[in-house]
C-alpha cells in the first residue's frame, strides 16, 4: 500500500502553517486563506562545483569580528538623482531591493527606465519578466524614448531557466517583475504561494550576495496596502521601497521603508507622464502651488521626510453637524492625532469643537506622520474655525502636549532654511528649540511656549 504523503495549510496572507485546515487564520486574522501544501521534505542544494559568477565574491567563512575588514560599500549611481537619495546614495552591488505599489501605478516604469540607464552607462543588466512578453517591454522601452536600448530581456518565470541565462550573462544588474509570478522546483505551492515567494526569494538572495548583482524584485500588493506573500519577504530583502500615488494624479512618491544602506523614510517625487517618469527637483514649491490666497482652514508645515525637508499644507474644514456625534475625516494625516489635537484646543484654547464636523487632509498626497505636524493642524483647525485667514508667509513646526505646550523637534535649522528659500517671512517654532537656530536675514523665527501663544499672535482679537 503507498505510503500518503505529507502535507500542510499554509495561510497565503501571512505564512502560518498548520497541520490542519482553518476558516481563519489564527496569525493573522484573514478568512478563508488557508491553503494545502504538500510536504516534500527537500532542501535547497548548491552542486558541489557551484563557484561565484563574479570574481570578488568568494563563499564566505566563520571569524572573528576583530578580523574582518570594516569597508564602506561601494555606489553605483543613476541619472534619477531621486532615486538615488531614496536608495541612500545609490545603488549597492550585491544587494536585494524590494520595490512595492499597487497595480499600474509605475513600477515597471520606474525600474525599466532604471535599467536601460544602467545599461548604457554601468553594465549588464537583465530584465526578467513573468507578467509580460518581451515585444511588450520593447514597446514600453520605445515609448520612453531611450534611443538604442541595449539590456538583457527574458520572458520567464522558471528559476531554473534564470540562473541558466545569469550563468551565460553574467549581469551586474538584475530585475525581476514580479516575484509573485516566479516558481521553485523545490516547492509545490502554486505561482505566488508563500512557499514559492520564499524559496524564490531566497535563491535570489543567494545569487545576489555571492555574486555581487544588484537585484531589484517588484511585489504585488495587497488590498489593504501591504506587499502580498509572507512577511518573511520584506525581512529577507536589504531594502523596501513603496511606489504610492493616485491612479487619477500624474504625481509619484517613492518611500523607503527599510534599508540597510541608508536612512529609512526618504521620499523621492516623481511625474508621470507620456515618456515616463520625470523627477521632481523641489517638491516644496509643487505642493503649495495651487494654494488660495486669502483662505482660510490652511496652514503650511516643514516636515521632515528623512534627510529631506518639505513644505507641506495643511487644511481643515469645520461645518457644524447634522447628526448627534460630530464628524471626524483626516486624509494624510493620523486620525488619532488629530482627534488628540482637537481635544487640545477645546480644552486650552477655548474652541467649541464639540458641534462641527471637522474635514482634515494634507495636500499634495503626502503622509505627514511625524509629530512636527501639530502646530500646523491645530493652527488650520483655528483659522476654519474663527472663518479668519493665516498669512501665506507663515509656517508652522512644532509637537503639542496635552497642556498646551508646543514641544521641541529636532533639525529646526534645516526647516528654517528650506521656509526661507520658498520666501516665508515668519515660522513658528517650539521655545524649547530656537536656541542656537542661525536664521536668514529674511526670515523671521518666532519661538512661542503654548499653543495660545501662538494663537493670540496669528489671530488677534
Amino acid at each position: 500500500m503507498a505510503k500518503k504523503q505529507a502535507t500542510q495549510f499554509v495561510c497565503q496572507a501571512c505564512g502560518y502553517e498548520s497541520p490542519r485546515w482553518l476558516g481563519r487564520c489564527p496569525n493573522c486574522g484573514a478568512w478563508n486563506q488557508m491553503e494545502e501544501e504538500r510536504l516534500s521534505g527537500r532542501t535547497i542544494k548548491h552542486p558541489e562545483n557551484h563557484t561565484p559568477i563574479h570574481e570578488g565574491y568568494k563563499s564566505a567563512k566563520p571569524q572573528r569580528i576583530k578580523t574582518v575588514a570594516a569597508q564602506k560599500e561601494t555606489r553605483v549611481l543613476t541619472s534619477l538623482k531621486e532615486f538615488n537619495r531614496v536608495l541612500g546614495g545609490g545603488v549597492v552591488p550585491g544587494s536585494l531591493v524590494l520595490v512595492g505599489g499597487d497595480p499600474g501605478i509605475g513600477k515597471s516604469t520606474l525600474l525599466l527606465q532604471v535599467s536601460m540607464q544602467l545599461s548604457q552607462e554601468q553594465g549588464t543588466v537583465l530584465y526578467v519578466s513573468g507578467e509580460e512578453s518581451m515585444h511588450q517591454i520593447k514597446m514600453r522601452a520605445d515609448r520612453l524614448g531611450f534611443e538604442d536600448p541595449d539590456f538583457y530581456v527574458f520572458a520567464e518565470t522558471d528559476m531554473d531557466e534564470i540562473k541558466v541565462a545569469i550563468q551565460d550573462l553574467k549581469p551586474q544588474f538584475l530585475v525581476i517583475d514580479s516575484i509573485q509570478t516566479m516558481t521553485h522546483e523545490e516547492s509545490n505551492g502554486i505561482a505566488g504561494s508563500v512557499s514559492q515567494v520564499r524559496e524564490t526569494t531566497s535563491e535570489l538572495m543567494h545569487i545576489a550576495k555571492e555574486n555581487g548583482i544588484a537585484t531589484f524584485i517588484v511585489g504585488h500588493v495587497t488590498k489593504e496596502g501591504n506587499i502580498a506573500g509572507p512577511r518573511m519577504l520584506e525581512h529577507m530583502v536589504d531594502t523596501v521601497l513603496y511606489f504610492e500615488g493616485e491612479k487619477h494624479d500624474t504625481f509619484r512618491i517613492l518611500r523607503a521603508v527599510k534599508n540597510r544602506f541608508g536612512s529609512t523614510n526618504e521620499l523621492g517625487v516623481f511625474d508621470m507622464q507620456s515618456d515616463g517618469l520625470k523627477e521632481v527637483d523641489n517638491p516644496s514649491e509643487l505642493f503649495l502651488e495651487e494654494r488660495l490666497a486669502g483662505a482660510n482652514g490652511s496652514a503650511v508645515v516643514a516636515s521632515m521626510e528623512g534627510t529631506r525637508p518639505i513644505l507641506t499644507e495643511v487644511q481643515a474644514l469645520l461645518a457644524p453637524t447634522a447628526f448627534g456625534n460630530a464628524r471626524r475625516t483626516a486624509s494624510g494625516l493620523d486620525y488619532s492625532r488629530v482627534t488628540l489635537i482637537m481635544a487640545v484646543l477645546e480644552k486650552r484654547a477655548g474652541l467649541m469643537l464639540q458641534n462641527q464636523d471637522a474635514y482634515l487632509k494634507a495636500t499634495g498626497g503626502v503622509r505627514l506622520d511625524e509629530p512636527a505636524v501639530d502646530l500646523a493642524i491645530a493652527v488650520s483647525v483655528a483659522s476654519s474655525y474663527w472663518e479668519k485667514e493665516t498669512l501665506a508667509t507663515d509656517c508652522f513646526v512644532g509637537e503639542i502636549g496635552l497642556t498646551g505646550e508646543i514641544r521641541r523637534v529636532p533639525r529646526l535649522q534645516e526647516r528654517v532654511q528650506e521656509a526661507q528659500k520658498l520666501g516665508f517671512k515668519r515660522i513658528f517654532v517650539p521655545k524649547g528649540s530656537a536656541s542656537g537656530i542661525k536664521a536668514p536675514e529674511d526670515i523671521q523665527v518666532m519661538a512661542a511656549a503654548t499653543l495660545r501663544d501662538v494663537l493670540a499672535v496669528i489671530f488677534p482679537k
